[in-house]
């Protein structure tokens, strides 16, 4: 028999006919404090059943940590079941300077932005844009999540795509720089020396000996267009002449040119 004043540490279970082992008494005040030292846990008391529970449990079915219902997300705040956007693109204008040579830019955008009340704001932001030697046409640099941010989607992608303003001199081809250079007709038979000013604001003196025909072209190695995958390598430089015939001659001056001739 028990001590008088003590509780009975075994039970019988509801609907068995024999004792059963011992079982939490939650009106004895040893049965909570023991329970509440028998793991390092961090235990909160639950008014429904009386008792200490775990803050965090692990699940039985896939073992990952779960947090208490006082922590866990409300339904629909997960983002994994978004959409996101395509991207949204902006023309970005550079010289062929620009992009010869490479530069940074200062670009002012604007966006949608969806607040906590539903309502949609425009906000602006300056960002920092940085060209590099050797982009062309075409080539597109994407900064995350600074397009429209609505209601139900995740956040838009920004993107700024290439584009080049044409240029008084020079046109780009593949890796190589092409430049239509014209000549009198006496430069292209006598020779001469042109001097070109280059994209990074060289001046670049050719000397042309042979005679040049109507079309011909010089070519000059490693000084065309920056390769992005070859650092420190160049296209070539083209150039194209176009031969300037005099409108008419003097009767003197068609004499001589027989005499040079030879014919």
């Amino acid at each position: 028999m028990p001590p008088p004043g003590s509780q009975s540490r075994t039970a019988t279970a509801s609907g068995s006919s024999g004792p059963s082992n011992f079982r939490y008494n939650p009106s004895d005040p040893d049965d909570i404090f023991n329970e509440f030292m028998a793991s390092n846990k961090p235990y909160t008391f639950d008014q429904d059943r009386r008792r200490f529970q775990p803050a965090h449990r692990t699940s039985a079915v896939n073992g990952r940590s779960e947090a208490s219902s006082s922590s866990q997300k409300e339904p629909g705040t997960s983002t994994s079941h978004l959409e996101k956007p395509p991207p949204v693109e902006k023309t970005l204008l550079c010289t062929l300077e620009e992009l010869y040579n490479g530069t940074k830019r200062k670009m002012k955008i604007t966006r949608n932005v969806a607040k906590s009340d539903r309502k949609v704001e425009v906000e602006t932001e300056i960002l920092q844009v940085e060209v590099l030697p050797g982009w062309k046409k075409g080539t597109k640099m994407t900064f995350p999540n600074k397009g429209d941010m609505l209601h139900g989607y995740l956040p838009q992608d920004l993107t700024f795509v290439i584009d080049m303003k044409p240029h008084d001199t020079y046109t780009l081809e593949g890796n190589n720089l092409l430049v239509s250079q014209e000549i009198p007709l006496v430069d292209a038979l006598a020779g001469t020396t042109i001097n070109l000013r280059t994209l990074d604001g060289r001046s670049l003196p050719v000397r042309v000996e042979e005679v040049v025909r109507p079309g011909q072209e010089i070519v000059i190695e490693n000084e065309g267009w920056p390769i992005r995958k070859e650092p420190g390598k160049k296209g070539s430089l083209r150039i194209r002449f176009d031969v300037a015939f005099p409108a008419r001659l003097s009767s003197s001056q068609r004499a001589a040119i027989r005499r040079i001739m030879g014919s």
